[in-house]
């Protein structure tokens, strides 16, 4: 066996019990929930901003730029959704890099799984306890989801691991909305595939339990751009890729048809200055077309207090270690603008 066993860790139900949502946010929480779920369904005409940083790797900056947020979010909040991105999972293209809170709560440290799960659940009770916000991650580990399940109000699932089917079968249990990203060779039908599976009852083995779901109809497609075989990044949110999206959407059955666009990654070829003209092109198109209004639901921006990114170490305070982000300044102005769009 190449596998050396460390440490047995918690149950979920070990750490909820331990660090669980104060009564009072139970509430706040549910009415959150109601209020994107009604963005998915149609039911609400507002635009959700999935916002924040690539990787949520210090509390103290991550929720620092969650209370900036909360204050633009009370300016918009007629019109836009504000969902803070509190990402404690990294997937890393070769398996080298920083990983995440989970796995690092000090990236400069060695990996502490245990340190990392009660400091991936206190940074996410703690933002909604100082904001309001209820919060979003990325599901990057299907057996970790219940360690957060009772907190967050949006769950992504990457690009890597959009086709993996513990991941489909897992979101299928959700109650809050999941967003099946393309996967990085871009294939439409792969995310929509999954978004199938996502939405349809299953029975599998989870966590050593046999369970039934009920599927989740609030899955839907999240496009993020791709990666040709040349390995060159191809953006998908051109306005001919979002018509080609809604006449998958219409040829298939599927509830609650909805997009939401991530404006970095393949997308921005991680220019993240570009985010905002991405932004505004989309707002546009959203304008032309009234089908393409109903489909395209909200934006994932890559956004921290300091704009670009840096390396570990370098000890620039709200500054990303992965990803480049918008800077705050950049950011609020958008959110602001994109609150004036119809």
């Amino acid at each position: 066996m190449s596998f050396e066993f460390i440490k047995k860790l918690p149950t979920p139900e070990e750490i909820r019990s331990q660090y669980p949502v104060p009564p009072s946010l139970v509430e706040l929480k549910r009415q959150r929930d109601a209020e994107i779920r009604d963005v998915i369904t149609g039911k609400s005409g507002k635009f959700l901003v999935i916002i924040g940083p690539c990787s949520a790797d210090n509390e103290e900056a991550v929720c620092e730029y969650a209370n900036r947020l909360a204050a633009v979010s009370e300016k918009v909040k007629d019109r836009l959704i504000l969902i803070p991105r509190v990402y404690t999972n990294k997937p890393r293209t070769t398996g080298e890099g920083y990983k995440g809170i989970m796995s690092q709560p000090d990236p400069e440290k060695n990996p502490d799984f245990l340190a990392g799960l009660i400091a991936m659940r206190k940074m996410h009770i703690r933002v909604l306890e100082e904001t309001g916000l209820s919060t979003a991650d990325e599901m990057l580990y299907p057996e970790n989801w219940r360690y957060l399940s009772d907190i967050l109000s949006y769950v992504a699932i990457g690009a890597r691991s959009v086709e993996d089917q513990q991941h489909r079968l897992t979101v299928s249990g959700f109650d809050v909305p999941a967003g099946m990203k393309n996967p990085t060779s871009g294939d439409f039908s792969v995310m929509l595939n999954s978004v199938y599976a996502a939405q349809h009852p299953h029975s599998f083995i989870y966590r050593g339990w046999e369970v039934n779901t009920t599927g989740n109809e609030l899955a839907h497609t999240v496009l993020r751009g791709a990666t040709n075989k040349h390995g060159n990044n191809t953006p998908n949110y051109h306005y001919e890729d979002l018509v080609r999206l809604l006449n998958m959407y219409q040829k298939m059955d599927l509830k609650n048809p909805a997009c939401i666009i991530d404006t970095n990654h393949s997308n921005s070829n991680k220019q993240y200055e570009q985010q905002v003209r991405i932004a505004k092109e989309i707002m546009h198109n959203r304008k032309l077309n009234s089908e393409l209004h109903s489909l395209i639901k909200g934006f994932m921006i890559e956004s921290y207090l300091e704009g670009g990114c840096q390396k570990i170490g370098d000890g620039i305070y709200g500054k990303s270690i992965t990803d480049p982000c918008l800077g705050w300044k950049e950011s609020e102005q958008l959110i602001y603008d994109l609150a004036e769009y119809d």
